[in-house]
C-alpha cells in the first residue's frame, strides 16, 4: 500500500542482495537471501515481502512470517539479515514459472516478475524506490543454461547439478528481478561498445531447443535490429549503458507481451513465429526490441518513484520503440504500423470511464493492483501520441536534451513528473509546465474540424483544450498533394487562405494525438480517391479516421465496407493493409447488426482473397491468414491443408474456421502434426470453436476449471466465443460472470486480465447485449470483484453501451 511505501523508503537505504536458488527440484526451489541495508531511525520496525514461501528462517530461526511478510524489528543503523525458504513453482506466469514444452518434453523454469511479482520468487522490499544490487547464484540442471540479470562469472558442475555464478548487478528495483533456465539455444556475439572493458559486450538471443529452426532463421535480422538499436541509442543518450551484457529470450508463459529486465529481457515465445511473420509482424518485433532496450535508460537506469508515474516508463519506451525502430533498424514505416494499429487503441481506451491522465494522481494509485490496470493504452498508446507531439512541439534538439538531463540528474535513482518537467525546462523556453498540464494531467482527446468560410476558404478549428502543432496538407479533387503547412492551433481558429477550394486533411502527418472531423468537401474527395493518396502515413491516418467514424455511428458499418470494398483492393502497401483488415473485422462484429456480420465479414475475406491472388507478394502472409480465419469456402480450406507449402499459422487458421463451421476432423492431424507450444494454444482454440453443445461444455469445463496456464486460458477463451455461435453460447453468457467472478477470486492478477480478456465480444441481439451487461453491473455492483478484472469489467460495459 503507498503509505507504507512512502515510509519504508524514508526509513530503508542502501540495499545489497545475495542470493542462491536451486532449480534442481520440480517439486518447489529454494532460496538463501542475505540482505543488508542500513535505518535512518535505529530502533525502528519494518518487513520484508515473501509471498507463498514455507519453511522460512530468518537469521537461522523460524522467521516471524505472516500474512507474506517478515518483521523485522529494532533495526539498526546497519543491518544485515538471511532468510531461507521454500518457494512454490507456478504456471499462471506470475512468479517463478515451469513450461513443459509439448513439442520435447523439455522443462524450462522462468522467474516471471514485475510489479509486486518479485516477492512470490525471493525476500525482497518489493517497491520501486528501494533499489538493491543483486549478486546471485543458481543451482540447476547440467544440461541448462541459466541466464539473469548480471553478466555470467562462471559455471562450476557438481554432483546434483551445475552452479552458475552472476556479477553482481548496478542498483535497481526489485520488479526487474529474473532468471531464466533451461535447455536454450543460442545465437551469441561480441558487440562493439567503445565504453566497455575490452571494447565489447556480451549480447545474445536465446530460445527454447524446440524453436531452434526459427532462431536460426531470424538469427540474422534479430541481430541486426538489436546492434542498430543499442548502437543509436549509446550514440544520442549521455549516460553509459548501464549493464554489463544484454541477453534477449523469448520465453515461454510469461504474460507481458516482453519485460525490460536488465541485462536479460524477456518476449513472450510467440514472437519467434513457426511461420514467415507477416510485415505487421515483422515490424512489431523491431519496434518491440527498440520499446524494451530503450527501458534500459527509461524505467531501469531511472524508474519512476511509485506507480502513477509508469507512463515515465512505459510512454517513453513505447515512442522510442517506434521512433528507433524506423530511424536506426530499417523500419521506416514503423510510424505507419502506429497510426493504424496503436493510436486508435488510445482513442478507444480515452472514451471509456476508465481513462486517466497519462500522468496520475498519486492518491488514486493506492495499491498495485490498480497500478496494474493502468498498464494500458492510456499509458501506452496515448502515452506515446503525446511524447511524439511533444518532441514536434519543442523541437527534435530541445526534446533530446531534456530527455538526457532527466537521465544524467537520475541515474540509478528515482523520479517523478515534477523532475522530468525541471528537466524539460532547463532545455527549452517554453512553457513544458503549461503544456503538461494540458496534456499530462487532463483526459480525453481533442477533434480537429475543418469548416469553410463563405468565400470557400478553410479554416481548422480545435473542440478541445491542447495546444497542437502539425501538419496540415491540400489536395486537389483527386488526392494528389498540392502543398503542405506547418500549424500552431490553439483557441483561435487557423484560416488557411492558401488552401481555398482545395481538399483539406489537418494531421496529414499523424503528429498529433486528436480525431479529425473534415468538411463535406474534403470527405467526398476522400471516399472518392483514398487509395489515390501518396502518403501511406496519411492513408494509415484517413483510415483510421474512416474507422472512428464507424465506431462514432457517423457513417455505417456498411459504408466501412464498401469504402474498404473500394480502396483496400488497390493497396499495395502491408502495413496499411493488415492494418485496416484489423480494424474491419473488430467494428463488424463489435458494431454490425447480427443479421448483417456473415455479409460483412465474407465482404472483408474477400478483399483480403484478392490481396492473397495479387500481385504484391508482401501482402500474401497477413491477408492469407485473414482469408483463413474468416472464409466459408471449405474446399479452399481443405485444400490448403493438403499442401505442404501451406504456412503453419495459416493452417492453424484454416483448421479453426473449419472447426467453426462444424468440420472439426482436422484437429487432432495438425495437432499431431505441429506439438509446438503454438501448436497446443491452436488446438486449445480450435477445440473450442466446435458448434456442439458437447464441445461447448468440455471447452467451459477446462476454462473454469483453475488448472489452465493463463496462455491456455487465453487459447481457450479465444475459441469459445464464435462470431456465428450467439444462440449456442447464450446460456454461457451469464455464467461467465458468475463463474469467470469465482476463478477470479481464487487466482492472481495474471488470471484475472486473462478472464477479463475473455469478455463475450460476439455480435448479439440488443436485448442479449443488455442482459450481458445487466449481469455485469450486477456482479461490479456487489463490490466483490478483484481490482483487476473491475477494470476490465467496467471498460467491457462501456464498449457494450456505445454499442447499443
Amino acid at each position: 500500500m503507498l503509505p507504507e511505501a512512502r515510509e519504508r523508503a524514508l526509513l530503508l537505504t542502501d540495499v545489497h542482495t545475495e542470493l542462491h536458488l536451486d532449480l534442481t527440484s520440480t517439486e518447489a526451489f529454494d532460496v538463501e537471501a542475505t540482505i543488508t541495508f542500513g535505518c535512518t531511525k535505529p530502533g525502528a520496525s519494518s518487513f520484508l515481502e515473501l509471498t507463498g514461501a514455507t519453511d522460512v528462517t530468518l537469521d537461522g530461526r523460524p522467521a516471524p512470517y505472516a500474512d507474506g511478510r517478515i518483521a523485522l524489528d529494532d533495526l539498526a543503523e546497519t543491518n544485515t539479515v538471511r532468510v531461507t525458504a521454500r518457494m512454490p513453482y507456478v504456471t499462471d506466469g506470475d512468479g517463478m514459472t515451469v513450461t513443459i514444452d509439448p513439442a520435447d518434453g523439455e522443462r524450462y523454469v522462468c522467474a516471471h516478475t514485475s510489479m509486486d511479482i518479485t516477492q512470490k520468487v525471493i525476500p525482497c522490499f518489493d517497491q520501486p524506490d528501494l533499489k538493491s544490487t543483486f549478486a546471485l547464484t543458481v543451482t540447476a540442471p547440467s544440461h541448462w543454461t541459466v541466464l539473469a540479470n548480471g553478466a555470467l562469472r562462471s559455471r562450476e558442475s557438481g554432483q546434483d547439478g551445475d552452479t552458475w555464478t552472476f556479477e553482481q548487478t548496478p542498483p535497481f528495483s526489485s520488479y526487474l528481478f529474473t532468471l531464466v533456465g533451461g535447455p536454450w539455444v543460442s545465437v551469441t556475439w561480441d558487440e562493439p561498445y567503445a565504453k566497455a572493458p575490452g571494447g565489447t559486450l556480451p549480447f545474445g538471443w536465446h530460445a527454447r531447443a524446440s524453436q531452434e529452426r526459427e532462431l536460426r532463421r531470424d538469427a540474422d535480422e534479430l541481430r541486426r535490429i538489436t546492434s542498430t538499436c543499442f548502437q543509436h541509442y549509446t550514440s544520442v543518450f549521455e549516460p553509459d549503458y548501464p549493464y554489463a551484457d544484454y541477453q534477449q529470450v523469448f520465453a515461454p508463459g510469461l504474460n507481458w507481451g516482453a519485460m525490460e529486465f536488465p541485462g536479460c529481457v524477456v518476449f513472450r515465445d510467440s514472437y519467434l513465429t513457426q511461420g514467415t511473420p507477416t510485415e505487421l509482424e515483422r515490424e512489431w518485433v523491431a519496434s518491440t526490441i527498440a520499446h524494451e532496450m530503450a527501458h534500459m535508460w527509461f524505467g531501469d537506469l531511472v524508474t519512476m518513484r511509485w506507480w502513477e508515474d509508469s507512463w515515465l516508463n512505459e510512454s517513453f519506451a513505447d515512442f522510442m520503440g517506434f521512433e528507433v525502430a524506423g530511424v536506426a533498424a530499417g523500419y521506416t514505416d514503423a510510424w505507419t504500423s502506429a497510426a493504424i494499429t496503436r493510436k486508435p487503441t488510445g482513442y478507444r481506451a480515452d472514451r471509456r470511464r476508465s481513462t486517466h491522465p497519462i500522468a496520475e494522481d498519486t492518491d488514486k494509485i493506492v495499491d498495485v493492483d490498480t497500478a496494474f490496470a493502468n498498464f494500458d493504452m492510456i499509458t501506452y498508446a496515448k502515452g506515446n501520441a503525446t511524447l511524439a507531439q511533444l518532441g514536434h512541439w519543442l523541437g527534435d534538439d530541445d526534446f533530446l536534451a531534456g530527455v538526457n538531463k532527466h537521465l544524467t540528474t537520475h541515474a540509478f535513482g528515482n523520479a517523478d513528473l515534477a523532475d522530468f518537467l525541471d528537466s524539460l525546462d532547463a532545455a527549452s523556453d517554453k512553457d513544458v509546465r503549461a503544456w503538461a498540464a494540458a496534456w499530462l494531467r487532463t483526459t480525453g482527446f481533442d477533434t480537429l474540424v475543418v469548416t469553410r468560410d463563405d468565400s470557400g476558404v478553410p479554416v481548422l478549428t480545435r473542440e478541445g483544450s491542447r495546444p497542437h502543432r502539425l501538419t496540415v496538407s491540400a489536395y486537389d479533387d483527386t488526392m494528389r498533394l498540392v502543398d503542405s503547412r506547418d500549424v500552431h492551433l490553439g483557441d483561435e481558429p487557423v484560416r488557411l487562405d492558401e488552401f481555398a477550394g482545395r481538399v483539406v486533411v489537418p494531421n496529414s502527418g499523424d503528429e498529433t494525438f486528436a480525431v479529425i472531423r473534415p468538411d463535406e468537401q474534403s470527405w467526398a474527395a476522400i471516399t472518392e480517391h483514398l487509395s489515390s493518396v501518396e502518403s501511406q502515413l496519411t492513408r494509415a491516418m484517413l483510415w483510421w479516421t474512416a474507422v472512428d467514424l464507424a465506431e462514432s455511428q457517423v457513417i455505417t458499418v456498411g459504408e466501412l465496407v464498401a469504402l474498404a470494398d473500394r480502396h483496400l483492393r488497390p493497396e499495395t502497401h502491408p502495413l496499411v493493409l493488415e492494418g485496416v483488415l484489423r480494424s474491419l473485422q473488430l467494428v463488424v462484429r463489435r458494431y454490425a447488426e447480427p443479421d448483417q456480420v456473415a455479409a460483412l465479414l465474407g465482404s472483408v475475406a474477400d478483399i483480403a482473397r484478392g490481396a492473397v491472388g495479387g500481385p504484391t507478394p508482401a501482402l500474401v502472409p497477413g491477408a492469407s491468414r485473414v482469408l483463413a480465419r474468416l472464409s466459408a469456402d471449405h474446399d479452399l480450406l481443405v485444400g490448403w491443408l493438403g499442401r505442404d507449402d501451406v504456412d503453419q499459422s495459416v493452417r492453424w487458421a484454416a483448421v479453426q474456421r473449419l472447426a467453426e463451421l462444424g468440420d472439426a476432423s482436422h484437429v487432432e492431424p495438425e495437432a499431431e502434426r505441429d506439438k509446438s507450444v503454438s501448436g497446443h494454444h491452436a488446438a486449445l482454440t480450435a477445440r473450442a470453436l466446435v458448434p456442439t453443445a458437447e464441445a461447448k461444455a468440455e471447452a467451459w469445463s477446462q476454462l473454469m476449471g483453475g488448472d489452465l496456464g493463463s496462455h491456455e486460458f487465453d487459447a481457450v477463451g479465444a475459441g469459445f466465443w464464435g462470431w456465428e455461435q450467439a444462440d449456442l453460447v447464450r446460456p454461457y453468457l451469464t455464467r461467465y460472470v458468475t463463474d469467470g467472478l469465482a476463478l477470479a477470486l481464487r487466482s492472481g492478477q495474471a488470471m484475472a486480465d486473462s478472464i477479463g480478456d475473455a469478455f463475450p465480444r460476439l455480435p448479439l441481439t440488443p436485448d442479449v447485449r443488455r442482459e450481458l451487461r445487466a449481469a455485469v453491473a450486477s456482479a461490479l455492483a456487489a463490490g466483490e470483484v478483484p481490482t483487476v478484472l473491475a477494470r476490465a469489467w467496467n471498460d467491457a460495459l462501456d464498449d457494450l453501451d456505445q454499442t447499443l
